[in-house]
């Protein structure tokens, strides 16, 4: 395992620099917004538009990687994203920022396209589950220790543009430089939204739920901190707070769900994230020290569930569909993405700035009303039939593949899903 990190050290590497770069960038328009007093629909628009990126580029840019190659495409898409984010500098204008953020999404989705492929031929049955384990744990540091970068100097000015843009770009370097050759690429494969529905209709429901609350949280975070009195340092830890939370909490929640009903563990998840985001709601008054105490419980809570819906999916298939479901269900994150900081934006227009932990507290509570439902329709799947529950990265697609492993047991006969939709039936 040790040689096959540093042989993958190259890719690791491109990683954090890349999440550094993408992490930091997306909380300093957050914050720039708010400094100069647009109303907070602008960044849930602004947030948006990075996910409708996102969504596109994993669905599309598996085409121009089959005809140019891995290197090459990480290489346009690493200088276009990095060109894209210094000319946020350039100009202040909600428009020109969506069109950027865009295309950045784009050019991410196709960069973490190139990592976890790559990342996916380099490991073995036996090694994979340890190198997944490492680059979440790459994927999450990242995340975090992007936000403290914020402090490096004030968000009005151009050079924390310019950092990110130098982030991106040295990303590009040590995997233009790896040793290691490009993996051959499938076409991605996804289960469309009936199929997926009729598989686990908790599974794709928690997955859209995970990815309204986290979309909400990345675009409205910073908006929020700012409503609560935080100055740019104190945002910046109530984001690694958060972020972090997601990091710690997420194994301790995964090792009860192989031991217990999934669905109960789901169902708690879900009660954590309506009992947190209200007390975040009503407690936004409340001192740094306790705003940040709350932020890493619902971080974990919000970041969990997603993995908890893509186990509990994973265990009413065969081996043969796990990687379909998982790339579908993480389409399915993708869009509620797209919609949480839009509907994250319309809640802070009618209740203030705690409208984002509002939204949060709406979502949990109606998917725990949804998951009872499920518990009272489908009888609980034996322990000894569940899947071992997997820590997977939203990012794209290829992070199913990363993490399947052929030798996972599959589920009894009569609860798999008959092929009655094509797999490329996206609805």
């Amino acid at each position: 395992m040790r040689h096959l990190i540093a042989s993958s050290s190259s890719l690791l590497s491109g990683a954090f620099l890349l999440v550094l770069a993408s992490g930091l960038v997306s909380t300093l328009l957050g914050v720039r917004l708010v400094q100069e007093g647009y109303p907070a629909y602008v960044p849930g628009i602004v947030g948006a538009a990075y996910f409708v990126g996102i969504v596109t580029g994993s669905l599309t840019i598996h085409r121009a990687l089959a005809g140019v190659g891995h290197i090459r495409i990480f290489a346009a898409c690493a200088s276009v994203c990095s060109a894209a984010m210094l000319a946020h500098g350039f100009a202040l204008d909600p428009y020109f920022w969506s069109g950027l953020r865009l295309l950045e999404g784009f050019c991410i989705a196709g960069l973490y396209i190139c990592i976890e492929s790559w990342l996916h031929d380099r490991a073995s049955n036996e090694t994979r589950g340890q190198l997944l384990s490492v680059y979440m744990t790459v994927v999450y540091f990242g995340l975090g220790a992007s936000q403290l970068l914020l402090n490096l100097w004030e968000p009005s000015s151009f050079a924390l543009f310019g950092v990110c843009s130098l982030l991106m770009s040295i990303s590009l370097v040590p995997v233009a430089l790896t040793r290691t050759p490009a993996p051959p690429l499938p076409s991605p494969q996804f289960f469309g939204i009936r199929r997926l529905y009729a598989i686990s209709p908790l599974g794709i429901t928690g997955s859209v739920a995970s990815g309204v609350a986290l979309g909400a949280f990345y675009g409205l975070g910073p908006v929020f901190a700012a409503g609560a009195g935080l100055d740019v340092a104190g945002t910046a830890r109530f984001m690694t707070a958060t972020i972090l939370g997601g990091l710690v909490l997420q194994w301790p929640l995964g090792w009860l769900s192989d031991r217990f009903d999934r669905r109960t563990v789901i169902s708690s998840v879900c009660a954590a994230i309506a009992l947190f985001g209200a007390a975040m709601f009503f407690g936004k008054a409340l001192s740094e020290p306790v705003l940040l105490a709350g932020a890493v419980v619902y971080g974990g809570a919000i970041f969990s569930l997603s993995p908890l819906c893509i186990a509990h999916a994973n265990d009413y298939i065969t081996s043969d569909d796990r990687v379909g479901a998982s790339g579908g269900l993480m389409l399915a994150y993708g869009v509620g993405a797209v919609m949480g900081p839009l509907l994250a934006s319309a809640a802070t227009m009618g209740l203030g700035t705690g409208g984002l932990f509002a939204l949060g507290a709406a979502v949990g509570l109606a998917t725990l009303l949804f998951a009872f439902w499920r518990m009272a329709q489908r009888t609980a799947l034996p322990l000894d039939q569940q899947g071992e529950f997997q820590l997977l990265p939203r990012t794209s697609p290829y992070a199913a593949e990363l993490g399947e492993d052929p030798d996972t047991p599959t589920a009894p006969a009569a609860e798999i899903l008959p092929r009655d939709y094509e797999d490329d039936d996206i609805f």
